[in-house]
């Protein structure tokens, strides 16, 4: 008898919100203490990899309205959003992993790192962790890895605001100190502004030397 084909399964619909479908299966568990952790600037060219780590309430309605995955807010509505995550979460942390460690362990080891150093940041300790499409190996908390998770989790999203805020901030700040290259407005990214003022000015102290076009050839 022939086989028949196999029949592809039907991609899963990225909600157009997050909500709070997979914490409250956790609560419902007894899992009081659920941390969603998300990172920014993985693909940028130059300045830290950041990581937030976020354990929300199980009594929260509508305080957090509006947040979201952080790439379909506007910079606004991130600088809004911010605050009133760091008010209404029982606990956040925000850390970092320096181009140094990004260039010395490759940028995917350097964004766990970060994670890693938000979580433990925290203030209470998590009891599972909620994360984007990753797992953290070293980590022995229970892990739920979600694909698109800044999209279905909330506190997979207030992670990725908090993150994205914090990194912006920084690269803000060293717009400052290097103005030539425009980090205040693309935050390291490479536009093709930023790809200009490289081939102008060459690399800066902030600027990833494993990624091209900064990394030398062999």
């Amino acid at each position: 008898m022939a086989s028949r084909p196999a029949v592809p399964r039907p991609r899963k619909k990225v909600p157009k919100w997050p909500s709070l479908r997979y914490e409250r299966k956790l609560w419902a568990q007894g899992i009081v203490y659920v941390a969603g952790a998300d990172e920014a600037g993985r693909g940028a060219l130059a300045g830290p990899v950041y990581a937030a780590a976020v354990i929300l309430p199980s009594d929260l309605h509508r305080q957090l309205r509006g947040v979201r995955d952080s790439k379909q807010l506007t910079a606004r509505e991130r600088q809004q959003l911010a605050p009133r995550i760091r008010q209404y979460a029982l606990a956040w942390a925000v850390a970092s992993a320096s181009v140094d460690e990004i260039d010395t362990i490759n940028i995917l080891q350097a964004s766990y790192l970060a994670t890693r150093r938000a979580l433990a940041a925290l203030t209470l300790a998590p009891q599972h962790l909620l994360l984007d499409a990753i797992r953290l190996a070293e980590n022995p908390l229970p892990q739920t890895a979600l694909i698109g998770g800044d999209a279905r989790s909330l506190s997979i999203a207030a992670a990725s605001v908090l993150a994205k805020t914090a990194r912006d901030a920084e690269l803000s700040r060293l717009d400052a100190e290097f103005p030539h290259y425009g980090f205040a407005q693309h935050k390291g990214y490479a536009t093709a502004a930023h790809r200009a003022a490289i081939a102008t000015y060459g690399p800066c102290a902030h600027h990833r030397r494993s990624f091209a076009p900064m990394k030398a050839p062999a």
